[in-house]
């Protein structure tokens, strides 16, 4: 009877782990980690989030792949200030772009403050997408302040007609600029700027544009990133450098869930209409502003092609491994 009844429990322990593994659950990764991009690399996903702590241990990048956005592997310190030698201190908010076989890996470090100061937005290089990366320029590609922005949160985003953008800036400016192919400087607009101001109303930080259906969409995070109210809005426009038309807000807090819900990424599975946002949050137990953890929720649209505000919960997403 008691060899019955302990097969019976395995049988019941199985099960439920069974069950428990067809949703990712919130946080999806383990340990401290903020400002998640995330990216698609053939059959696998990857979240390169910022790890959070103190600026001065700031100093390295994780990251995390999976088949089916529940089963997660790290990649330990994939690039850390030892391959950067300008970089010191508060390397943050890694955006990534894959060209010609090589995988670019843009990043800030330093948290400069003004223009005397060293530090900036940088670019790393790889063979893999799990690193090892190495210093692409030797020196930031970005260390000046244009048009009020900090040189920080950057976002690359290939249009359709194949330019890179990068889109960037904190302390509530936001620039847009042309990336040359080579990615080691930048081409004019047509009116002979080089860094275009698009900032949005409410704007702070965490720019993101993904298209859908020919519109462009803008993201951005408003708010404290320290406190409960961090929250994510967007806009759209015919073109990646506007005039946007701010929509309103997606992803904010649930004080049932957690607070300070921001800083995101979103990605489509490919050839579908399956969108996800990647973002950070902070537990309804924590109150240190580094006290962040990275979740997955799904991502709708209506008709009219508005997005869906997103609802934040501890479950997480579905298995959804990548054909």
């Amino acid at each position: 009877m008691r060899k019955v009844l302990t097969f019976f429990l395995l049988g019941i322990s199985c099960c439920q782990l069974s069950f428990a593994q067809k949703r990712a659950g919130n946080p999806v990764i383990q340990g401290w980690y903020a400002d998640p991009e995330a990216a698609i690399w053939g059959k696998e996903y990857w979240i390169y989030p910022t790890y959070s702590d103190k600026y001065e241990k700031q100093v390295f990048f994780d990251a995390f792949s999976s088949p089916d956005l529940v089963r997660w592997t790290k990649h330990s310190r994939i690039l850390d200030t030892a391959a950067v030698k300008w970089a010191n201190r508060a390397m943050w908010a890694p955006a990534i772009v894959k060209k010609e076989g090589k995988y670019y890996f843009f990043f800030a470090a330093n948290d400069i403050q003004n223009n005397n100061e060293s530090g900036g937005i940088g670019i790393a290089v790889a063979d893999k997408p799990g690193g090892p990366y190495k210093d692409y320029l030797g020196k930031p590609l970005i260390d000046k302040f244009h048009n009020g922005a900090q040189p920080i949160d950057q976002f690359v985003f290939q249009d359709k007609d194949g330019q890179y953008y990068i889109i960037y800036g904190g302390w509530q400016h936001c620039n847009i600029a042309k990336l040359t192919p080579d990615f080691k400087g930048f081409t004019s607009f047509d009116d002979g700027s080089t860094f275009k101001e698009i900032t949005p109303s409410g704007y702070v930080e965490g720019p993101f544009m993904f298209i859908r259906n020919g519109k462009y969409y803008f993201m951005w995070s408003e708010g404290g990133w320290g406190g409960p109210h961090y929250s994510v809005a967007y806009a759209i426009a015919d073109s990646p450098a506007g005039p946007f038309r701010r929509i309103g807000k997606i992803l904010q807090q649930d004080t049932a869930v957690a607070t300070g819900a921001g800083h995101h990424s979103v990605i489509n599975v490919p050839g579908t209409d399956r969108w996800y946002i990647i973002y950070h949050r902070r537990p309804l137990t924590e109150t240190a502003a580094n006290n962040r953890v990275v979740c997955i929720d799904e991502m709708h649209f209506n008709e009219e092609g508005l997005i869906v505000p997103v609802k934040i919960t501890r479950e997480g997403v579905k298995a959804d491994k990548l054909k």
